[in-house]
């Protein structure tokens, strides 16, 4: 068995959420949040904002920890046990750009229903969830506040 650890984003923009559409040699499709792997001296936070700037080219900020999520996979006939933080972050646009050295090939933010009914993982739609009330708490309390970068 291997061990992983990822670090993701929920990111949203004006009460819509970004996703990413995967298209992989035809072994793997659909839409998922942008997450990746925790680099050598990275933190938890580091690695999600990084990896949301480098699938998405969007700039967010991270809001607050939301939680984990975990699952297995099967590689050259071993097994991997990942583990995922996730992030609620927020954006200052609606611009994305998919990566495409990593097989995305569309990305976009949309309505909470929406971005859960496209949602391939069971595991990412319940990620969702529980972002998006913590983004209507906050915003029915007046914490919320749309993020602008400084460049």
């Amino acid at each position: 068995m291997i061990e992983a650890t990822s670090c993701g984003g929920v990111v949203i923009h004006r009460g819509k959420i970004l996703a990413l559409y995967k298209s992989y040699r035809n072994r793997y499709e659909g839409w998922v949040l942008p997450k990746g792997t925790v680099e050598k001296g990275e933190t938890h936070e580091q690695t999600a904002l990084r990896e949301v700037a480098e699938e998405t080219g969007v700039k967010a900020s991270i809001v607050k920890f939301i939680g984990t999520s975990q699952y297995n996979f099967t590689v050259a006939e071993d097994t991997v046990s990942k583990e995922v933080y996730w992030y609620l972050m927020s954006a200052d646009s609606y611009h994305s750009k998919p990566q495409r050295e990593e097989y995305f090939i569309d990305s976009g933010y949309y309505k909470y229903h929406e971005v859960y009914h496209l949602l391939r993982f069971s595991n990412e739609k319940q990620i969702v969830e529980k972002a998006y009330q913590e983004y209507l708490q906050l915003r029915s309390e007046n914490l919320w506040k749309e993020q602008h970068n400084r460049y």
